[in-house]
């Protein structure tokens, strides 16, 4: 038995073996005191370049986007799978009412969201990442941007978005959650819905931040108010309108005149926007 395990252990599967370092690996690799060398001190001084050249060219690329809002879930779900119509679907209706769709350029969820953007005649971005095995950008993406970085890529996400739209997924998906909830939570950003779509996927989890979470007092109970949950596409797009019309008065008022991100608003009224989305 031992044997075996060994055996097993000393030869890795083909798809370890061709596993390749991406950038972000090679940032976070903290070397080892034998391995420090000035080359290797020079090459992470040097990376801060390749950093900063990321996030000049995505704001660059994104800077006269106008209202957008990034779309998340699994890159796992099929074309078959309710779940991507739904997304197609939400996507539709946001770009008919003026919004682009952010999504990180890769199939399922991703592809769905894009696609409805499409339909739509809304802007369709893409934030790819590097990945130690290829993710292609999905076919329905107008502006792509690559990304080495995770951190720079999930600055773009946030930035350039009036609203979060959250679909089932994995733990990337819950990444992008529970950021933009510190980030709101902390009041790093305002006027920033996050839109929770599949009741059934996300009652447990919404039920352990309840029973455990506020119960034990390490968040507040109005917290749980900075969730939407929803099954209804034309709700979700409902609640992202409400919001964004809500932080355009906010931002009149204080005599900025655009969004939160600074953006102008859609060129048809708000009001229009609802009687069209049927909401």
């Amino acid at each position: 038995m031992s044997e075996k395990r060994k055996t097993s252990a000393a030869q890795p599967t083909r798809a370890v073996r061709r596993r390749r370092k991406t950038e972000d690996e090679r940032l976070l690799t903290r070397e080892t005191k034998r391995a420090v060398t000035p080359e290797a001190v020079y090459k992470d001084a040097w990376r801060v370049f390749r950093i900063m050249g990321e996030f000049v060219e995505g704001f660059d690329t994104l800077m006269d986007l106008g209202p957008a809002v990034s779309i998340f879930g699994s890159a796992r779900v099929r074309p078959d799978d309710p779940m991507y119509a739904a997304a197609e679907e939400t996507a539709r209706l946001l770009a008919e009412a003026g919004f682009a769709v952010v999504t990180g350029g890769g199939p399922g969820i991703m592809e769905a969201a894009n696609k409805g953007a499409v339909q739509g005649g809304g802007p369709s971005v893409g934030c790819n990442i590097e990945l130690p095995f290829e993710q292609g950008v999905n076919d329905y993406v107008d502006i792509a941007i690559d990304f080495r970085y995770f951190f720079v890529r999930k600055t773009m996400f946030v930035k350039y978005a009036e609203a979060f739209i959250i679909f089932p997924g994995g733990f990337g998906t819950l990444d992008e959650l529970f950021e933009a909830l510190t980030l709101i939570q902390t009041g790093k950003v305002r006027n920033f819905p996050v839109v929770l779509f599949g009741s059934d996927y996300w009652r447990g989890l919404l039920e352990w931040l309840r029973d455990r979470m506020v119960a034990e007092g390490k968040i507040a109970p109005d917290d749980m108010d900075l969730m939407y949950v929803t099954d209804s596409p034309a709700e979700a797009v409902n609640v992202v309108l409400k919001y964004y019309q809500a932080q355009l008065e906010n931002a009149a008022g204080e005599g900025a005149g655009n969004g939160r991100g600074g953006f102008k608003a859609p060129p048809r009224p708000v009001a229009s926007r609802l009687r069209k989305t049927g909401l």
